[in-house]
C-alpha cells in the first residue's frame, strides 16, 4: 500500500489513530439516487451491471467525483457470490434478491460449494482497475454476512418475519449450522478476492442479524462472523461490521473481531462506543431519511453525531443504512462537505 494512501483519513480512523478530519462515505452512495448511475445502467440488469468491470468502475467512481467522499465502496451486490457458484437468483427491480429453488434441506446446502478466483475474475478486473483511478482514496470491498444470505437462501427473498430461517435455526439446527458454515467459507473466500485484488478496507453487511435476540446471535450467528474477521486478520486491512437494527447486539457485534462496528440511526454514537466497548472504532449514523429534510436539519442533527462521534476511539461518518433512491445529490455533496468542515482537528 503506498503511503499516501495508508495515511488517508478513512483508514486512519479505522485504526483509530489520529485524524485531520472526520472521515465520511455512505452506504448505498454509488446507486439510485444518481442521475449518472440511472443513465449508466439504462436497461442494464443488476446482476448484469456487477459482473461487468467498466460498469463496475464507472460506477464506483461517480460519488468519489461528484462528492468527494473518503471512501469508495466496490459496486456490487452481496447475492453476487451465490450467483457466482450457481445458485439460481435474479435481482427483480423492486423486490430484491430472489431465489429460484430455496435451500431447505441438506441436499440443496450440499450444492453450495466454495467461492474460486476465476467465479468472480471481473471482481478482480474492476478492483484493479478502481484501485489504480482511485489513488490516494481508499476502496472498500464487500461481503453479506451468512446470516443475512442464509435468510435469502432460505426464505426465497426478501422477509418480514424471516419465518423459514428461524423455523431452521431454532428446530434445525443440524441444518442451520451446516449451511452456515458453508456460507461463511464463501464469505471469507469473495472478502480475500477483493482484498488481494487491491481494496483497501472490507465491510461486512449482515442487514437482517436485527431480527435475532442476543442469546441466538451468540449460538447462531456469531462463530460464524467471528471466523470471518479471523480469517481477515492476516491482511492488514480495516475489517467492518454492519447490520440493521442491531442495538441489542452491538456488545455481540464488537466481539466479532471487526476493528470498526456500523452503527445504524437508532442507537446514539455515544451510547454505541459505550455498549460495543473498548478497542474499536465506530461508523456511523446519519438516519438516510433525514437527507429528504430541509437542509437546516440535516446541519443540527450531522453536528450531533460529530459530537458523540466524538466519544468514540475513532469515527468514520456514514448514514445508518443505505443512501434512499429520493435522496437529493446536492444534499450528500453539501453533507460531506459540512463534515469536512466541521470536524477540522
Amino acid at each position: 500500500m503506498n503511503p499516501e494512501l495508508a495515511d488517508s483519513p478513512f483508514l486512519r480512523a479505522c485504526r483509530r489513530q489520529p485524524v485531520p478530519r472526520t472521515p465520511v462515505w455512505f452506504m448505498r452512495q454509488a446507486g439510485r439516487s444518481l442521475p449518472e448511475y440511472r443513465a449508466v445502467r439504462g436497461g442494464v440488469p443488476m446482476l448484469t451491471a456487477c459482473a461487468t468491470p467498466d460498469l463496475i468502475v464507472e460506477i464506483t467512481m461517480q460519488p468519489v467525483r461528484r462528492y468527494g467522499v473518503d471512501a469508495a465502496i466496490f459496486f456490487s451486490d452481496i447475492v453476487v457470490p451465490l450467483k457466482a457458484i450457481g445458485i439460481d437468483l435474479d435481482i427483480k427491480p423492486g423486490v430484491g434478491p430472489v431465489i429460484a429453488d430455496p435451500i431447505r434441506d441438506a441436499a440443496a446446502v450440499r450444492t453450495l460449494r466454495p467461492i474460486e478466483p476465476d467465479d468472480v475474475s471481473y471482481v478482480t478486473e474492476a478492483v484493479r482497475a478502481l484501485t489504480g483511478e482511485l489513488g490516494p482514496t481508499p476502496l472498500i470491498g464487500f461481503a453479506g454476512a451468512p446470516f443475512t444470505l442464509a435468510s435469502y437462501l432460505i426464505e426465497g427473498g426478501p422477509s418480514k418475519n424471516h419465518d423459514h430461517t428461524k423455523a431452521m435455526m431454532y428446530g434445525e439446527p443440524h441444518l442451520w449450522h451446516a449451511l452456515m458454515d458453508r456460507l461463511t467459507e464463501i464469505t471469507l473466500g469473495f472478502l480475500r478476492i477483493q482484498a488481494a485484488a487491491g481494496a483497501s478496507a472490507l465491510q461486512l453487511f449482515d442487514s437482517w442479524v436485527g431480527a435475532v435476540a442476543p442469546d441466538d446471535y451468540r449460538e447462531f450467528v456469531l462463530p460464524y462472523t467471528g471466523r470471518i474477521f479471523a480469517g481477515l486478520a492476516d491482511l492488514g486491512v480495516p475489517r467492518i461490521h454492519f447490520g440493521v437494527g442491531t442495538g441489542e447486539l452491538l456488545g455481540l457485534l464488537g466481539e466479532a473481531g471487526a476493528d470498526v462496528v456500523g452503527v445504524d440511526w437508532r442507537v446514539p454514537l455515544d451510547e454505541a462506543a459505550r455498549r460495543v466497548g473498548p478497542g474499536k472504532a465506530l461508523q456511523g449514523n446519519l438516519d438516510p431519511a433525514t437527507l429528504l429534510a430541509p437542509w437546516e436539519v440535516v446541519e443540527r442533527r450531522a453536528g450531533d453525531i460529530l459530537a458523540r462521534g466524538a466519544e468514540a476511539e475513532g469515527h468514520v461518518f456514514n448514514l445508518g443504512h443505505g443512501v434512499l433512491p429520493g435522496t437529493d445529490p446536492d444534499q450528500l455533496a453539501r453533507l460531506t462537505d459540512f463534515v469536512h468542515r466541521a470536524s477540522v482537528r
